[in-house]
């Protein structure tokens, strides 16, 4: 007799498959702000390059305004507002940088922690990059 349909220990088998798969992927799917974070990183390592590079090309001193910092990264002034640490916010972040010519702080923090983010990052001069987590 030749039987039709899966018998109850098949069907277990294929339900803590399913389950299993469910408990490794959905928290990579809910994860909040994975992307907002990573261009937060990206956007301040664009930052500190223009500013490094714009030292190196004006005898070691740093850009003390936005406007200076904008002829290595025409972005620039998205990501700040001026060189006195004012936020602006874009994206998921809220950007601040602190500019001198002796150096530069520039910091990216989460618009609404835990949503949009978790982690504040900083570089500061000399590319020296900083996570904290919130």
């Amino acid at each position: 007799m030749k039987k039709n349909g899966f018998s109850l220990v098949e069907v277990m088998i294929i339900l803590v498959i399913v389950i299993l798969l469910a408990v490794i992927v959905i928290p990579y799917l809910t994860a909040p702000g994975k992307s907002s974070e990573a261009a937060a990183r990206e956007a301040l390592r664009k930052l500190s390059i223009a500013a490094e590079n714009y030292s190196a090309s004006h005898s070691g001193a740093y850009p003390a305004s936005v406007a200076e910092l904008t002829e290595f990264i025409a972005s620039a002034g998205s990501y700040c507002a001026n060189s006195n640490g004012a936020a602006t916010v874009s994206g998921e972040y809220s950007y601040a940088c602190t500019l001198g010519s002796g150096g530069y702080t520039f910091s990216a923090s989460p618009v609404t922690a835990g949503s949009s983010g978790n982690v504040t990052y900083s570089v500061t001069t000399g590319g020296v990059f900083n996570p904290s987590l919130q």
